[in-house]
């Protein structure tokens, strides 16, 4: 017998009862998707809490296939999102494991890339389709893709952060917040930054050039 998700029932514009199993699970999965820097070839997620316990039943694990397919909410093929990745060769995994002190809606994306990356991202939804992504490989995150968001990882030298604002300064881009973490002094190390505008691919361009900076991802807040 064919498996019944909130999609069947309610349609695709209109992602079930809870935001926070629907939309904020499909945010995630856009974001990390978004932070890998080639297409997604093979996925495993870990679920925690409630994710764990309902995530077929509420259209999580179509939701977190259809984000990382890159769909947004209104997306009408978000209920065909399994046969989907099928079609495009994704490989993809649930498992359910207790991540301690973490949101009851978490989940851990390890997502492979065809160019032989490798990424992992834990992030919540916390209610109302609102996220937070709390790590990146590890290193601490802690923002929510509300605003226009640079995520740049890099290589801890002094500097860097310097030469990053130089760069926005010069596009006349203000940063409205920035989260620095780094694994160890002198190793890997990311900055997170919400800014008041958008970035442009020229931008992008000069922070992914600049020594030491490993990968650059922009999270628009919405379709620019």
């Amino acid at each position: 017998m064919r498996e019944i998700s909130v999609f069947d029932v309610v349609g695709p514009n209109m992602i079930g009862p809870s935001s926070s199993h629907t939309a904020g699970a499909l945010r995630i999965a856009l974001m990390a998707g978004k932070i890998s820097k080639g297409k997604p070839k093979k996925v495993k997620f870990i679920l925690y809490g409630s994710f764990a316990m309902t995530y077929k039943g509420h259209g999580t694990d179509k939701a977190l296939i259809g984000g990382l397919l890159g769909m947004n909410v209104d997306d009408s093929r978000l209920r065909d999102s399994l046969r989907l990745a099928a079609e495009a060769k994704l490989e993809y995994s649930f498992y359910n494991a207790d991540v301690r002190g973490a949101h009851p809606n978490t989940v851990i994306l390890d997502v492979d890339g065809d160019d032989g990356r490798h990424i992992q991202v834990q992030a919540s939804s916390v209610g109302g389709g609102e996220i937070v992504v709390n790590a990146i490989d590890g290193l601490e995150a802690g923002f929510s893709g509300h605003e226009n968001t640079l995520v740049i990882t890099h290589h801890d030298t002094p500097g860097m952060i310097a030469s990053i604002s130089g760069e926005l300064a010069a596009a006349n881009l203000n940063i409205a917040t920035m989260r620095v973490f780094r694994r160890s002094v002198g190793g890997d190390a990311m900055v997170a930054l919400e800014l008041d505008g958008s970035a442009d691919t020229e931008l992008i361009a000069r922070l992914s050039a600049l020594q030491g900076v490993y990968h650059v991802a922009y999270l628009a807040a919405k379709e620019e």
